[in-house]
């Protein structure tokens, strides 16, 4: 658990001072207190039961502060003994950085700069629709305008100044056509006064083809420069690859075909999938090193918990109580005359990748799409 979200370790004296002059007994007497406290001071009470639930309560509150303290010599334990490589998301094509037994962190070099600039202009039109999205064919609305004239403004400089850009020909036009139509799609809204749907269906299928061939060129960049990154690392640890650590951090929208997770799968192999190899889940695109640091010296040190507790390395991976809780369902469901709705059980330590993999119907590319 972050270390923000940890209680804290001691109240200040004043505070503890206060807490105990608030509940002074019912032996004490309003007429025998100082005057001073006589306005906040007062008799309390408190049942057995909410004494002992309050007691109990407390254990949990300190567990948390208990693996704090404890949580530190963990990963100084960990990355003494095993590499790890952590791999996060950024808006530069992500991070990737390696920590060495005694040696200092070595973070590897940014993906080339073509690949903001491929997908800057992909989200350019992206940010076009942002701004007339919530005004389709409502005319006496023309609050979109000031927003579209600066970002017009904004579109119209990268535009000039896009022969400098340091990418190959064929990308450079590419990229060039997507910025001329957002333009000319910004003008003919200007003009009219109005956003049309028809026009808005117009300009996104006209933009399709030149944004596929910007994402996929993005893409190749990106898969490139990491998938060099992590050989060079491999062949640099020898055979302390066996026991390198490694995870990347991601949220919803971005689990299925991971990047960075993906890249990493194809130098550790399915047999590390979940067990070196981790894809960790959080609410926000970036995620700081310390804290996935801190979310990785948590898995590896709960596993230690459960094979001590359960004889099992890897239950504390999944939700402790899941097991008993599925069961609990089907009972209720059972009883509520319903049908229970749940995925199948798999055992611990499954090496499955931890994104969608049971295939289907549809579309699962872009590509695909046409």
């Amino acid at each position: 658990m972050s270390a923000h979200l940890l209680p804290q370790r001691c109240a200040p004296a004043a505070v503890i001072g206060f807490v105990m002059l608030a509940g002074l007994g019912t032996g004490a007497r309003a007429d025998d207190l100082p005057s001073y406290m006589k306005p906040i001071a007062g008799p309390t009470s408190a049942s057995a039961e909410q004494v002992a639930t309050a007691n109990v309560l407390a254990l949990n509150t300190m567990m948390f502060e208990l693996y704090g303290d404890a949580a530190g010599k963990f990963q100084k334990n960990i990355l003494r003994q095993h590499p790890v490589i952590l791999g996060l998301f950024s808006g530069a094509g992500g991070r990737f950085i390696l920590y060495r037994p005694g040696m200092a962190p070595l973070e590897a070099p940014q993906v080339p700069i073509v690949y903001q600039l491929l997908k800057s202009a992909g989200h350019s039109t992206m940010a076009v629709s942002e701004v007339v999205g919530p005004y389709v064919d409502n005319p006496a609305d023309q609050s979109w305008r000031g927003p579209m004239l600066a970002y017009r403004t904004r579109m119209q400089s990268a535009l000039d100044t896009l022969n400098a850009a340091p990418m190959p020909p064929d990308w450079r036009d590419n990229t060039r056509t997507i910025l001329a139509n957002n333009v000319a799609f910004m003008d003919d809204c200007l003009a009219k006064g109005v956003i049309g749907v028809a026009a808005l269906e117009k300009f996104g299928k006209q933009q399709a083809p030149y944004l596929t061939r910007n994402i996929a060129w993005a893409a190749q960049t990106q898969v490139n420069h990491w998938m060099n990154v992590i050989a060079g690392w491999k062949s640099m640890l020898g055979a302390d690859w066996d026991k390198t650590y490694a995870a990347s951090n991601t949220i919803y929208v971005a689990r299925q075909n991971n990047i960075l997770f993906s890249v990493l799968a194809q130098f550790f192999g399915p047999d590390a999938i979940n067990d070196r190899l981790l894809l960790i889940e959080t609410i926000s695109f970036t995620t700081t090193p310390d804290d996935m640091l801190e979310a990785l010296t948590r898995i590896i040190a709960d596993r230690s918990v459960g094979a001590l507790f359960f004889g099992n390395y890897h239950l504390m991976d999944y939700e402790l109580m899941g097991g008993d809780a599925r069961a609990a369902i089907i009972a209720e469901t059972d009883r509520r005359g319903m049908k229970p709705f749940l995925p199948p059980a798999v055992p611990f330590g499954s090496k499955q990748w931890p994104a969608l993999i049971t295939p289907g119907p549809g579309p699962a590319s872009i590509s695909d799409l046409k």
